[in-house]
């Protein structure tokens, strides 16, 4: 065989410099991409069961760790479990302090029981706070001028969304909504319940997410499932693992989207106006199966739960199957790692961070309870291009788990501030964090 020139080589390997690899050659981290290999399926008698003790930080001088170029300072600290973060137009940060609701039904048998002692350990078990924060302005050392309770004796809240002078709740059991004037620091009066959503005392994934569209027409509002794959029963999951489509104007609502096991983060990708959402997969099949995703929302699209997951792999769990649905399960857009927890989603339309960041989205992985080695408890971001996933995931801020693998904080929701830093909510750490370009300068609003 003939043997190439070393011009040959060279000429060759100069060109490999000057062209960049295709979308599909690019190197993903395993879980991760727009084509995740899977692998088969592990059962296990007992299932793997491996916490991050909470340990939250310790002193004001602690801190996660921001991607080159950045810094990130606190907000606002000595929150109570904060876990969504929703910027206004005029640039008040509202904040949902909050947790679960009672649930009895949720905590029977051994199984149960287990559960309990990993929220427990994981810091997710506390009374919930029940109440909106606001937050306002930037100070010079980047936290809040000021900070006010907003709104008080919810029931579990966790989305928001402000359309004209009505801002939306999405509590456990019901989004209501309330009179808002621009520059209030609290609001008195009563709410309005305008659409009831699942919940009861099983309420599994007792979180519900709201995010309006462009046009101000419609609220997505997500219910999580009602169990892991529907061990509960498929009529305990009526109306759940789903987003559901709110008509403001008539007040009636419909599914939007089903087949998504617990979908919580929502945004509109912002070339297309296409609603995207993070999903939560299943458990209990081993350390890189199911993993989680983000994906575009198809009206009328089922993806999958609890009969399939990523487009036709029966979960053979499930009985009985139903095949007709398997056949057109979609497969979702872009896989975020076993276990991940992957929960905030927030497209970046700032203009404050490096033009790379335009377009693309971060995502708050709260992080696994139940896989060796641990993941997520970190935020990442996901580049965009032509409305589509256009790289591997880079981290973003870490720092969340110390070297002795416990958790300092765990992050939920993210959100861009008016300024175009991105906020981030850290409900095991108690606090807002925000990150900024390091050589930004931090203004009042």
């Amino acid at each position: 065989m003939r043997q190439p020139t070393v011009l040959a080589v060279f000429v060759t390997a100069a060109f490999a410099t000057l062209v960049p690899p295709m979308a599909g050659a690019q190197s993903y981290p395993v879980g991760f991409g727009p084509q995740p290999k899977l692998p088969e399926p592990e059962r296990k008698l007992v299932p793997t069961v491996n916490i991050a003790p909470a340990a939250p930080w310790s002193s004001a001088a602690e801190a996660p760790v921001a991607a080159a170029g950045f810094s990130v300072t606190a907000y606002a600290r000595d929150l109570d479990h904060p876990r969504w973060v929703y910027t206004l137009p005029n640039g008040d940060v509202l904040v949902a302090e909050t947790n679960a609701p009672p649930k009895p039904d949720d905590s029977k048998g051994i199984k149960g029981a287990v559960m309990k002692q990993v929220q427990k350990k994981a810091g997710a078990v506390s009374q919930s706070a029940n109440r909106i924060t606001l937050l306002r302005g930037v100070d010079g050392k980047g936290g809040a001028q000021s900070r006010s309770v907003f709104l008080k004796g919810l029931n579990s809240p966790f989305g928001m969304a402000l359309v004209g002078k009505d801002l939306y709740v999405a509590n456990t059991d019901a989004v209501v909504r309330f009179p808002y004037e621009e520059g209030a620091t609290s609001i008195s009066a009563a709410g309005t319940k305008v659409m009831d959503l699942p919940a009861g005392t099983l309420n599994h994934h007792w979180t519900k997410n709201l995010v309006a569209s462009p046009d101000g027409k419609s609220l997505y509002v997500t219910v999580g499932s009602n169990s892991n794959v529907a061990e509960n029963g498929i009529d305990a999951e009526q109306g759940r693992a789903a987003i559901w489509q709110f008509d403001i104007a008539t007040g009636k609502s419909q599914l939007f989207a089903t087949g998504l096991r617990n979908p919580n983060g929502m945004d509109f990708e912002p070339q297309t106006k296409a609603l995207w959402t993070a999903v939560n997969e299943r458990d209990e099949l081993g350390n890189d199966l199911v993993p989680d995703y983000m994906t575009s929302v198809k009206q009328g699209g089922f993806y999958g739960w609890p009969y399939s997951y990523f487009g036709q792999h029966v979960d053979s769990r499930v009985k009985p199957q139903k095949p007709e649905l398997v056949a057109k399960a979609i497969v979702p857009d872009y896989a975020l790692g076993g276990h991940t927890a992957s929960l905030g989603l927030a497209f970046y339309t700032g203009k404050l961070f490096p033009q790379t960041y335009q377009g693309g989205v971060f995502i708050g992985q709260h992080g696994s309870w139940n896989r060796k080695p641990h993941s997520g408890y970190k935020v990442v971001f996901v580049p965009f291009s032509n409305g589509k996933p256009s790289g591997p995931p880079q981290d973003f801020l870490t720092g969340f788990l110390d070297k002795d693998e416990k958790a300092r904080g765990r992050p939920v929701g993210v959100a861009v501030d008016k300024q175009g830093a991105l906020l981030v909510a850290d409900d095991v750490g108690n606090v807002i964090w925000r990150v900024a370009p390091a050589a930004a300068k931090t203004a009042s609003r």
